[in-house]
């Protein structure tokens, strides 16, 4: 009775289900846009379609014997051992099969690995739970995390449908912008735990370990907008470090990189400049809610037993450069914003959560002062093989 009941209750759920699911169905895998994808597509191909030649024979010769030596029209079992010949034939026969096929799958797998003559480089660094993106041939760096409409629906009791929300879940505030027709290899790295780089277009996925350098390399034949995911298990906000690829025509991305280039000289001007408390606040307040609020929740409060709270926290109305210390380097289950942050997102947020969601201490700390600290943080060093010789 008890398994009846429970196989009733899981048919309901899964009936209720299938009104809210948004998936596209596909019978296949995607062909992609890059020349390793369709590779790797037409491998596929092969092998299915030598499983399913296999299949029609094999079971044919079954279902054929089974039928025309049926007891019904007088047939007699025959009663044998063994067939040395039948045993070489079953032998010989796969063995041919798998050889045949591993040539094309060996082709994919070094042309996948072939990295030399690449046009440019980009660094790939996975962290809890974001991405950071080193341009390595002309100096962009950013970070990219969950968009901020996304973010907000995401948040326990948010009152926002996700299905009102644009690519939910696999928007990102900072895409990353590849030109077209151009080999581009790619360096991973994680600076926390083992992370996963997937877009499904380009045809392959790599780990980002801490410690050790992975390679791969692209090019996208098509301009237009890609999405992906991180694919390993990294932690309780693993499912919202989506992977945004922009790949643009080359004169639309190189006035792409002279914009960034302008962003950048804007950044470093306005980490110079001081600033006023109620502008770091009111720039604090959204940078809090893409960066903190998902543990500390949106009000401060944090998650009893596992996050702390902001609000009345002895750390956030204590000493502000202890404070900004632990903010730097991370503790536990808490990322090392030094690097995640530029100084004046970073001056913004430690201002706003000590005169924000119900503290008031009074104090500010400037984006000059944060850039100092950044300073003194140790940069990872690369060898001449691209094995990594500091710490993350």
């Amino acid at each position: 009775m008890m398994k009846t009941k429970q196989l009733f209750a899981g048919l309901t759920l899964m009936a209720t289900g299938l009104g809210t699911a948004h998936a596209d169905y596909t019978l296949n895998l995607m062909e992609g846009v890059t020349s390793i994808s369709k590779d790797v597509y037409g491998l596929h191909m092969l092998v299915l379609w030598v499983c399913v030649f296999i299949g029609i024979a094999v079971f044919g010769v079954m279902f054929y014997s089974i039928y025309y030596h049926r007891k019904s029209r007088g047939y007699k079992a025959s009663s044998f051992h063994e067939s040395t010949k039948v045993e070489i034939l079953w032998t010989i026969i796969p063995t041919i099969i798998l050889i045949a096929l591993a040539i094309p799958a060996t082709k994919v797998m070094l042309e996948m690995d072939d990295i030399k003559d690449s046009e440019m480089s980009i660094k790939v660094t996975g962290w809890q739970w974001k991405w950071e993106y080193e341009y390595l041939d002309n100096g962009i760096h950013f970070f990219s995390s969950l968009d901020e409409a996304s973010n907000k629906a995401r948040q326990l009791n948010s009152g926002i449908d996700p299905r009102t929300v644009p690519n939910y879940l696999l928007e990102v505030d900072k895409p990353l912008v590849v030109p077209v027709n151009t080999k581009i290899r790619f360096l991973f790295t994680a600076a926390d735990v083992i992370h996963s780089w997937w877009v499904p277009d380009l045809g392959w996925k790599k780990d980002t370990i801490p410690g050790y350098i992975n390679e791969a390399w692209t090019s996208v034949e098509k301009a237009g907008t890609y999405r992906g995911q991180c694919t390993e298990l990294c932690g309780k906000d693993h499912g919202f470090m989506p992977i945004v690829v922009i790949a643009m025509e080359k004169p639309d991305y190189e006035a792409w990189v002279a914009e960034q280039k302008g962003i950048a000289v804007e950044s470093a001007a306005a980490a110079e400049k001081d600033w006023s408390q109620e502008d770091l606040l009111a720039k604090g307040e959204s940078v809090y809610a893409n960066n903190c609020a998902s543990c500390h929740m949106a009000d401060g409060a944090g998650l009893a037993g596992t996050f702390p709270a902001i609000t009345s926290s002895a750390v956030v109305t204590g000493d502000m450069n202890a404070q900004v210390e632990l903010m730097l380097n991370g503790k536990g289950m808490m990322p090392a914003f030094g690097q995640m942050l530029d100084p004046v997102d970073f001056a913004a947020v430690s201002t706003f959560i000590r005169n924000g969601l119900g503290n008031s201490v009074g104090d500010l700390i400037q984006p000059a002062a944060i850039k100092s600290l950044q300073a003194a943080i140790p940069a990872v060093e690369y060898d001449d093989d691209d094995e990594q010789t500091s710490s993350l």
